[in-house]
């Protein structure tokens, strides 16, 4: 491993040195900051297949207690106005209260970017509370927002929300006919197949936690970044789909909430750059007694689709924990911090991984 790493940083410098327009390809290279990755937390129940829905029907369901989250993601591809659903059924013989204790929901639209990103806008505000109380199997339908559960044609609905279950809870996620009742018609429907990118199941420890390993020293460390997203530095979850018990894999950990921990020697320069393309989100900062959301980016709806396509060699040194800063790329702000700082960050829904988090001398 040692030696990739080495062959690959010398083809590296000498593409630096030798390249016509260095300052042009190639600005500098960045190294891989190590980091400690642990997950903790309950449930999450990701509900994104089928993606576009062509039927009614139940797209996700299983029953879940303690701590959960709840993330879904559907288009309504059926051509005529439709409905969606969360319903809620007491599983046990003892009242169960459900605690909603965060959550963002958008508007459904056409646009993907401005759903992804209106929702989590939302949910990193962690504004949102809300309670329900269900006896003995009992089974209600949560709409906090009703006019927000109707969908036209080839519109997208994308909301996530944090909740505690006190007892056993059967959800369903569902489309169903805009003038039917939900809690009858849960009875008389199909659970809908997966298509064919299986992007819904049931995970375990639905937080991950990253905290860099020792504190970062762009005098010593150079450009550094950690990297999210990629399935090899920070691997996606893997889980089961209730509905047929086969296992499934979180492809870019969507719903999954990152706590990213960094300590700095000087005042450091945050910065986030998306890699896989399009890309429209909100990150929430935490430094010395405040804190905020940033868009990401912050001026534009959507950034990454002008960063240039990484070469082969390239992609070949990320894996190896060297990366380029190169003319082009395009970078979000995230701010200038000294000492200790994290970021709560989360995937948004449409956009693309893997992205990094930059850091560097504050200029």
């Amino acid at each position: 491993m040692n030696f990739i790493k080495k062959f690959f940083a010398t083809i590296i410098a000498a593409l630096t040195l030798t390249s016509n327009a260095s300052a042009e390809k190639i600005s500098s290279v960045m190294h891989k900051l190590e980091v400690h990755s642990q997950d903790s937390g309950g449930t999450l129940i990701f509900s994104d297949s089928p993606e576009y829905v062509r039927k009614n029907g139940i797209l996700y369901t299983d029953t879940v207690s303690g701590d959960a989250r709840i993330l879904f993601y559907h288009l309504n591809d059926t051509g005529v106005r439709k409905k969606f659903a969360i319903i809620f059924e007491n599983a046990s013989d003892s009242k169960a209260v459900i605690k909603i204790t965060r959550g963002g929901l958008s508007v459904p639209n056409k646009n993907f970017f401005a759903v992804g990103k209106d929702t989590q806008i939302m949910y990193m505000h962690n504004n949102f509370k809300d309670k329900i109380e269900l006896h003995r199997y009992e089974r209600k339908l949560y709409q906090p927002q009703e006019k927000y559960f109707l969908l036209k044609p080839g519109q997208l609905i994308h909301g996530v929300c944090d909740l505690n279950f006190s007892q056993p809870v059967k959800v369903y996620l569902m489309m169903y006919p805009e003038n039917a009742d939900p809690l009858e018609f849960v009875d008389r429907t199909e659970i809908l197949p997966k298509d064919k990118n299986r992007l819904r199941g049931t995970f375990q420890n639905m937080n991950r936690t990253l905290t860099l390993k020792k504190p970062y020293d762009w005098k010593s460390d150079g450009l550094g970044y950690v990297i999210i997203g990629d399935d090899v530095n920070d691997r996606f979850k893997h889980g089961i789909d209730a509905t047929d018990g086969s296992e499934v894999v979180n492809y870019g950990n969507y719903g999954v909430n990152y706590t990213i921990n960094f300590r700095t020697k000087s005042l450091t320069r945050f910065c986030l750059s998306p890699l896989g393309g399009k890309y429209a989100g909100a990150i929430r900062f935490k430094y010395q007694g405040m804190s905020g959301v940033i868009q990401t980016p912050k001026h534009r709806l959507y950034f990454g689709d002008k960063t240039p396509y990484e070469p082969p060699h390239v992609v070949l040194a990320r894996l190896e924990g060297l990366s380029l800063m190169r003319a082009g790329i395009e970078l979000s702000e995230l701010g200038n911090y000294r000492g200790t700082v994290s970021f709560e960050y989360s995937p948004p829904g449409a956009s693309n991984l893997p992205v990094n988090i930059i850091l560097m001398p504050k200029e």
